[in-house]
């Protein structure tokens, strides 16, 4: 197991930031990056189970990954545990390559200075994936700043510069 650090600075409140991450349609498009059609069922409430579901077929049977929110601090922290993925539509907990996803963590921290958001994300990743998610994350965080500063504009919160 590995644990990945990416950081950027986006130019729009913790607040706006962190809406943009976790809500249902801006969710859906900086993740497409990973995965087109990605989306995420549950709440973001501590305690409660959340999946992070995506396009599956016969020839890519994962269809996503099952967690906990462990911890989450509106605008500021946010901690998920995974429990086991999804495959073909079932929840596994229990195989082999489930057993590898288990207590991983995936934390997102936004720290807001003078209306601009460091975003730090922090996920535990098997070694053989670290190269792909080392590819796909900066890209997934390009879309978020472009969505979330975009928003801000929209919402008059973007910071003067």
């Amino acid at each position: 197991m590995k644990t990945l650090h990416f950081s950027t600075k986006i130019d729009a409140p913790a607040e706006v930031v962190s809406e943009t991450m976790l809500g249902d349609a801006g969710y859906r498009q900086w993740t497409s990056v990973f995965s087109p059609g990605s989306y995420f069922e549950g709440s973001w409430l501590p305690g409660s189970e959340i999946r992070f579901l995506g396009d599956s077929d016969d020839t890519q049977p994962m269809g996503g990954l099952v967690g906990v929110v462990a911890e989450h601090r509106p605008h500021e922290f946010v901690s998920i545990e995974y429990t086991g993925l999804i495959m073909n539509g079932e929840v596994d907990t229990e195989s082999e390559y489930a057993q590898k996803f288990r207590g991983t963590h995936e934390n997102y921290t936004f720290t807001e200075t003078d209306g601009v958001t460091t975003l730090i994300v922090d996920l535990d990743v098997d070694e053989e994936e670290a190269d792909m998610f080392e590819d796909m994350w900066p890209r997934s965080l390009d879309k978020l700043s472009e969505l979330a500063e975009s928003e801000a504009v929209t919402r008059g919160q973007h910071p003067a510069r």
